[in-house]
């Protein structure tokens, strides 16, 4: 299985002798090969096949990044706010001439479906013109002094500022956008960016990485480097690196967060989305909604409906719903228009939903479609009267399973959501007002989605966890405050001790007339 790699990526790669792209690490905006000529081969979940092979960066490469990084932050600072703009909307062009060469390497390398690597790239193109609606933020206030009697006299401009050198490291599924979503805001915000993607789809940020250093963007602002995941942790070290932001494993996040230092963090990590189906609920819409929030992507999204808690009233009406609606996801290879669900990205995720799947089983759940395993491919599964301690309904899935238990009041579902260590997103259908709004003030999450399935899309509602689900909020204009710093300048005019000297005048003369 080959890639559709146009020329436009020509600099980024090498085709070895066998006619494998072997492709380049980025320092400053040049690419280049690592002294140590060592390589991973990155295979495709479709049928395992080598497709590509990266760079493995080492420590001494990492420290040549960093640098370059820190070299590079006055060519981006000082680039007027409005040409950096401009890159955005004229790398939003080129992504779309080199629509299909992308979408490729999506398909290929990630294993999503043509229509989820479309709309990932269509996302994205949307993000980078949306950049002066995100530079408003960047705007500042200004605060009289003379509200506070010692103040009489001053006032303050606050001001934000880049923060210098923002680490990206990026999660395997959504190669392209969420690793940008990063860059994008801290790039606007006038930082140099060092991008780490996953190892076992990087090919899509690589080639993203050129289109920004050729769309105006100060080529040095941009670094990309590969390999294996400790030299993100080694990069994550270093006092140059002023921002680290991160979307993974909460487990990995702990980790980062602890070796990082003093420095600004961000971190979006596991999630374990319930979706609570009201006995008033919209049943056919919920259904059809409870689905794709769990199946899309296989399953493999952080915002994915991971569990469903239906109220027992409903329960008879809503499974049947389930078990008609879920034979319309067709997996297959992701190749075909007509498939929607598409491989996992390797063997050690099929093993962990396949664990998931037979714990359920095993503590008395209906298996009641689904759930055969072919290589990478898992056929979406549907498991019913799910008992509340199969680890199912507390374990990030990240494969397309949907997990569905009743409950008997809204107490009960609220409880059992709340309970689960992490607090990203969920979802409740109902169509009384006042119990949505119940349940959602009640709910332990950074975002709720009323009668839909959530979905971050391209950042227009701020999104982020509580609990073990992270720190911070990504969002159009909210992204901007985790990579710029606040200052504040205070001016003293001097009035103060002008309208003293009148005061005291005043005085004199009263004194005098007295």
């Amino acid at each position: 299985m080959k890639m559709k790699l146009s020329e436009f990526f020509s600099e980024i790669y090498e085709n070895d002798s066998q006619g494998i792209p072997q492709f380049k690490i980025c320092s400053g905006g040049k690419w280049y090969f690592p002294p140590n000529g060592k390589f991973i081969d990155v295979k495709s979940p479709i049928d395992g096949s080598v497709i590509a092979r990266i760079s493995v960066a080492e420590e001494s490469d990492a420290d040549r990044v960093v640098n370059d990084a820190t070299d590079a932050r006055s060519l981006i600072r000082r680039l007027p706010a409005i040409e950096r703009m401009n890159s955005m909307v004229k790398a939003s062009q080129i992504l779309q001439e080199q629509f299909s060469s992308v979408q490729d390497a999506i398909v290929v390398n990630n294993g999503k479906t043509l229509a989820d690597a479309a709309g990932e790239i269509k996302a994205t193109m949307h993000r980078l013109t949306l950049v002066f609606e995100e530079a408003r933020k960047i705007f500042g206030d200004y605060l009289p002094g003379d509200w506070a009697e010692e103040n009489v006299g001053k006032y303050a401009l606050v001001i934000r500022e880049p923060v210098g050198v923002v680490l990206a490291i990026a999660p395997f599924n959504y190669p392209l956008f969420i690793t940008y979503t990063k860059a994008i805001p801290a790039l606007l915000a006038g930082n140099s960016v060092i991008i780490k993607p996953p190892s076992s789809d990087p090919i899509p940020a690589l080639m993203m990485a050129e289109i920004l250093m050729k769309s105006g963007i100060p080529p040095a602002s941009i670094s990309v480097i590969t390999g294996r995941g400790s030299i993100g942790s080694y990069m994550a070290k270093q006092q140059a690196v002023d921002v680290l932001t991160f979307t993974g494993s909460t487990e990995i996040g702990k980790k980062l967060s602890e070796i990082s230092g003093i420095k600004k963090i961000h971190l979006e990590l596991g999630g374990k989305g319930v979706a609570i189906v009201l006995e008033d609920a919209d049943l056919e819409s919920a259904a059809s909604k409870v689905l794709a929030g769990a199946l899309k992507n296989a399953g493999q999204r952080c915002d994915a409906i991971s569990r469903v808690l239906v109220q027992k009233g409903a329960a008879p009406r809503f499974y049947e719903l389930l078990k008609e609606g879920i034979k319309g996801w067709k997996v297959g290879d992701p190749r075909m228009p007509e498939s929607m669900v598409g491989p996992l990205i390797d063997t050690e995720a099929v093993e962990r939903v396949r664990r998931l799947i037979d714990d359920a089983v095993a503590k008395g759940a209906k298996l009641a479609h689904g759930g055969s395993i072919d290589g990478n491919f898992v056929e979406p599964a549907l498991l019913l009267d799910v008992p509340v301690d199969a680890d199912v309904m507390w374990e990030e899935t990240f494969g397309p399973v949907v997990p569905v238990a009743t409950f008997e009041s809204v107490d009960d579902a609220i409880e059992i959501s709340n309970r689960s260590d992490y607090g990203l997103d969920s979802a409740v259908f109902t169509r009384s007002l006042h119990s949505a709004w119940k349940v959602s003030k009640r709910l332990e999450v950074g975002e709720v989605t009323v009668n839909n399935y959530p979905a971050h899309g391209v950042g227009f509602f701020p999104f982020g966890g509580v609990k073990e689900s992270g720190l911070g909020r990504e969002g159009i204009g909210y992204s901007i405050d985790e990579f710029t710093n606040i200052k504040t300048i205070v001016f003293d005019t001097g009035t103060a001790r002008i309208w003293d000297a009148e005061e005291e005048a005043s005085s004199a003369e009263g004194k005098k007339q007295a």
